[in-house]
């Protein structure tokens, strides 16, 4: 088993990617007791190399894996990218590119929502993991063959299954439908954590104008925490403790100590008196320079006659083209294009319009119909 311990070997081994057209990649890190993922485990592999890098081994430089990963010639396979690539953020300053994520490619090549590592592996190469070592201590040393070889199985099935993949995508016509994803997926933004945005984390859809000043300053400052201290922003304090807090604006250690979501004492703490000076600065933010928190302004729920006809006619396009449904429509498009047919929703655009929007819309206006043609759902003009 090919583990890299030191730079030297991490160069020599980084020297055999150079000029291979894609290498695969996976990570195994823990992150349960901290703000900032620990990462324990790199591995890597191309047509005819493979190896476990250890990022904990004393001096280790990533900089050769690092420049690979930044080579826009080399494509860089992984599944379900979304957290690896996170870490890679913080390693790089930007996401690796260009970026294939064989989770959004299955789902383009009909293999079902967010299909998972196994199931697609056995689908595609028929290949038993055996998933013993999946929930185990990583930043642990020694590490067993067992665990070694799980995580290098990771990366040589990935290895043989993105060309089968690939070759798909190519035949049905997809690829675009995945470089989209892609798109978004490298998109700097999505890997941000800056405190002053961690708001937009909340979900505020019933929090009153009044209190959106201080729910801003108490995600801002438990955002700091949490990054300082490297810690979950849970352990700092709750989603529902800032809600609460936003509401009763307290502005002394006695009212903050009435505040039910928080452990007794907080008040006393240097906890109780940074919470103290958000909502102050929160609340003294003018109503005019405060962002606007978008409302369903119909104030009803969507028809959910008209929500349940378009996943409907989502799950048959689909069946038709033999996509996930999860790719083409969120529930949110859903509900947006039952509320207006014209709403600005991306089933509504590109490939997913040809794909659910265009018939959505058609079923909508009663251009289309539906019946049932030997047992199967078929869209009718009318």
């Amino acid at each position: 088993m090919n583990v890299i311990e030191t730079t030297p070997e991490l160069r020599s081994f980084c020297d055999t990617l150079r000029g291979q057209p894609f290498v695969t990649v996976d990570t195994e890190f823990m992150r349960e007791k901290t703000y900032w993922p620990i990462l324990c485990l790199i591995q890597v592999a191309a047509s005819d190399a493979e190896a476990i890098i250890d990022p904990l081994a004393d001096g280790i430089d990533l900089a050769p894996l690092l420049d690979i990963l930044g080579d826009e010639s080399v494509i860089k396979v992984f599944h379900a990218a979304r957290q690896d690539v996170e870490i890679f953020v913080q390693l790089m300053g930007r996401p690796p590119t260009p970026l294939f994520d064989t989770q959004v490619a299955a789902m383009a090549c009909g293999f079902g929502d967010q299909v998972g590592y196994e199931p697609l592996m056995r689908a595609l190469l028929g290949a038993k993991i055996d998933k013993g070592s999946r929930f185990t201590d990583w930043s642990r040393r020694p590490l067993s063959e067992k665990q070694l070889a799980y995580a290098l199985s990771d990366v040589t099935h990935l290895r043989d299954a993105y060309p089968i993949l690939a070759r798909k995508l190519d035949k049905d016509g997809r690829r675009e439908w995945v470089a989209e994803e892609m798109a978004a997926l490298v998109d700097p933004a999505l890997y941000r954590t800056e405190p002053d945005e961690a708001w937009r984390r909340l979900k505020l859809r019933n929090v009153r104008p009044a209190e959106i000043g201080a729910v801003m300053k108490l995600a801002e400052w438990r955002e700091r925490e949490a990054q300082t201290r490297d810690v979950p922003r849970g352990r700092i304090v709750k989603d529902e403790a800032i809600f609460e807090i936003a509401r009763m604006k307290p502005q002394s250690t006695e009212e903050l100590a009435r505040a039910r979501s928080l452990p007794n004492g907080t008040e006393r703490s240097k906890f109780g008196a940074a919470i103290l000076s958000a909502v102050k600065d929160g609340s003294a933010i003018p109503r005019d320079d405060l962002p606007r928190i978008e409302r369903n302004p119909n104030r009803a729920p969507p028809p959910p006659d008209v929500v349940d006809m378009l996943k409907v006619v989502l799950k048959r396009q689909c069946e038709r083209h033999d996509v996930a449904p999860r790719l083409v429509a969120s529930a949110a498009d859903l509900e947006a294009m039952a509320l207006d047919p014209q709403a600005d929703i991306p089933a509504r655009k590109g490939w997913r319009r040809e794909v659910f929007g265009e018939p959505a819309e058609k079923v909508m206006r009663g251009e289309i119909g539906m019946r049932l043609v030997s047992g199967k759902l078929e869209l009718v003009e009318i």
